[in-house]
């Protein structure tokens, strides 16, 4: 591919990464310090977790995820002390929110999924960590109680002491049961995980706190024990509160000996994993929902829409709908993220509210963009009934910071699809569906699978050109541009052409089209500049036209592009002509390229002008322009003329489309009585 020559940018300096991340480790010092307890000083603990900070943010900016890094800093917070259920929830929520504001995460949806993904590493790492630690606790404590035992046929009353010691200061249930399953002691901590005072359970048996449905596996376990198979049993258990509810526990059982070394009591060692059950149980909704609106996140919708396809009523089916919100980023820049967030709650809110009779799933993707999946019934609105009830909904204003702000949708719909459709192209439906609705806010596409293909025979053509260009089947070719008085050569204008080879020929309103699509029409468009300059020089006097699309009229490089091309070729600024579509002249760029082209000698043409535009001719240094069609084109070419504009028009394959434009007062014209476009080696002048 010919190099279009685009010098690159200068090098962006690189964010103060180090000062945000101090006031990330900052705050977290904070909020851990009066959560937790641990054997630091304020400023010792902050050393700690800045440490430690930039050990998560390191291993989440690996290409690779390396689960491994994110655990052993879950390990190492474990370590520092009495973190607990208070201090892992704390640096989950400084962390969560915290890392995504980092500018070495941006933009957020590229890092979301890995920062998610480590934070859960970084909890598995914390949470084994501290069942280690409890496990040691609970050896230790069994290797105390031996000793307290063997030594209790000497002096029970020390034994009894420190049994006390021991099980007082312990946050364990500890039990003391006899070989018949009879309870001969138990510690404070016992009677609060069961809901029992200590007294209560002297007397009861082990099997009587036991759920039914978990007797047969501890009696198992004891019998094991009895006879020697095994020396210490660890196993999850269900035990009955006073109350009935079900504890789920962590249960260690040991033997004890007596001084015959025979056995006398079992040590039952109780750990309440309820808490710990929670905590994993929110830790799984975290990654599976939003955490700003609480609805569920893209991968929970996702994996839950091949289960609602299959169940759906197969009379009505479903319907999913994909919205974005209409002009959410002006909010954001204008009243700042915060202003956004709130709306973007007061969005799910009210979407729940809108659907609160159907039997609907409603998540948040991306952004500004949600997801609702409404399994129908009889009963269920057709679809523009929803959408208007949902953007009626939106459109009541809500107070944010003293700002009434009110938010239509688009909204890209499949309605009633195939039971057997791949959830991920029916999202990749919704979505194509939603792209087209954008390009009118407030209003709802339906997905057509027509419509569908063409898109994608587009879109096929669009992303392949490229390849197309490097192999060279992307030329330039010259249609003559005439003065209609006498039919004489007043120029040539450059034009594309695609030569495909499933396709055929692709003439250049078709290439640009497709150019413009993928933003290839930059670097394109100067190519062809460049490669018609070159060749207007060998043709010596002959004017050169070249038009612009409406995204290169706005392009921040125009000016730099075109006097680079000016400089390489010699062409002199005088004899190029640079149209550009008066649609692109809505962009603020594009006016102001406009004026530097001119200020630089190059003659400045409107495209597309009509009745509509005759201001322009007053602000802007026009030399030409190209009508558009009208009805109206004599009395338009005599104020175009007045403003001191030659007038070109296209599409003259006539004698009689020659004459009628002449007499209409237009200058210069082409079409195929002049010429039709062709390379240059078969134009000469």
């Amino acid at each position: 591919m010919p190099n279009p020559g685009q010098s690159p940018d200068a090098a962006a300096p690189q964010p103060d990464l180090s000062r945000r991340r101090i006031a990330l480790a900052r705050k977290w010092t904070y909020l851990l310090s009066g959560a937790v307890v641990v054997p630091l000083t304020g400023e010792e603990l902050g050393v700690e977790l800045r440490e430690q900070l930039d050990v998560i943010c390191d291993a989440m900016s690996l290409p690779q995820h390396d689960p491994s890094l994110l655990e052993r800093a879950g390990e190492r917070l474990s370590s520092l002390g009495y973190v607990g259920e208070a201090g892992l929830r704390s640096t989950m929520e400084v962390l969560g929110k915290g890392l995504l504001a980092l500018p070495e995460f941006q933009p957020v949806q590229e890092f979301a999924e890995r920062i998610v993904l480590g934070l859960g590493a970084f909890a598995v790492g914390f949470l084994a960590a501290n069942q280690r630690a409890v496990i040691a606790q609970q050896e230790s404590m069994q290797l105390s109680l031996f000793k307290a035992v063997r030594d209790a046929k000497s002096n029970l009353r020390e034994s009894e002491a420190r049994f006390d010691e021991v099980a007082t200061s312990s946050s364990s249930g500890i039990m003391i049961i006899g070989l018949d399953g009879q309870l001969v002691r138990a510690n404070a901590a016992i009677g609060d995980i069961l809901g029992y005072l200590p007294a209560e359970l002297t007397g009861t048996t082990l099997f009587d706190l036991v759920h039914p449905d978990s007797a047969d596996v501890l009696r198992e376990a004891m019998r094991k024990l009895l006879d020697g198979s095994e020396t210490r049993i660890r196993q999850s258990q269900r035990l009955l509160r006073k109350n009935g509810e079900i504890a789920r526990i962590s249960l260690t059982t040991s033997l004890l000996r007596g001084a015959d070394d025979e056995p006398s009591h079992l040590v039952i060692v109780v750990e309440d994993g309820t808490e710990l059950m929670l905590l994993q149980g929110e830790l799984k909704r975290q990654v599976l929902h939003d955490m700003l609106t609480g609805l569920p996140n893209r991968h929970y919708f996702g994996s839950n829409l091949e289960a609602a396809l299959r169940r759906a009523d197969p009379k009505h089916g479903v319907t999913l709908l994909h919205l974005d919100l209409d002009a959410f980023g002006m909010v954001c820049n204008s009243l700042g993220r915060r202003a956004g967030d709130l709306l973007l709650v007061h969005v799910a809110q009210r979407l729940k509210f809108v659907l609160a009779r159907e039997k609907a799933m409603i998540a948040r993707f991306d952004g500004d963009e949600f997801g609702i999946l409404v399994e129908n019934t009889a009963s269920t609105p057709d679809v523009a009934t929803l959408v208007a009830d949902i953007n009626a909904e939106l459109a009541e204003p809500t107070f944010v910071d003293g700002h009434g702000l009110a938010v239509s949708v688009s909204v890209g719909v499949v309605d009633r699809p195939s039971a057997d459709v791949d959830p991920t192209e029916l999202l990749r439906a919704a979505d194509l569906a939603l792209r087209r609705a954008k390009t009118r806010r407030g209003q709802w596409e339906l997905y057509h699978p027509d419509q569908d293909a063409e898109d994608r025979s587009v879109q096929s053509l669009a992303v392949s050109m490229p390849g197309a260009w490097e192999q060279g089947e992307v030329t330039v070719v010259y249609r003559p541009v005439a003065r209609l008085a006498d039919g004489a050569v007043a120029g040539v204008e450059a034009l594309l052409r695609w030569d495909h080879p499933g396709d055929g020929v692709l003439e250049h309103a078709r290439c640009a089209d497709l150019a413009e699509q993928t933003g290839l029409i930059l670097p394109l468009g100067e190519w062809v500049m460049r490669m018609a300059s070159g060749q207007a020089v060998w043709w010596k006097n002959v004017p050169l036209v070249v038009g612009l699309t409406g995204l290169q009229a706005g392009d921040a490089d125009l000016s730099s592009r075109v006097g680079r091309v000016l400089r390489e070729t010699g062409l002199r600024p005088g004899r190029l002509t640079v149209g550009m579509p008066v649609r692109g002249l809505r962009v603020a760029e594009a006016v102001d390229n406009f004026r530097v082209l001119a200020d630089m000698g190059v003659s400045m043409m409107l495209d597309e002008f009509g009745a509509g535009d005759l201001a322009l001719l007053e602000e802007l240094p026009v030399t030409s322009v190209r009508l558009a069609p009208t009805p109206f084109a004599s009395e338009l070419a005599a104020l175009v003329h007045g403003g001191g504009a030659t007038i070109l028009v296209g599409g003259v394959d006539t004698e009689e489309d020659a004459a009628a434009w002449g007499v209409a007062g237009a200058d210069l014209a082409s079409g195929d009585l002049f010429g039709v476009a062709r390379e240059a080696g078969e134009l000469s002048f």
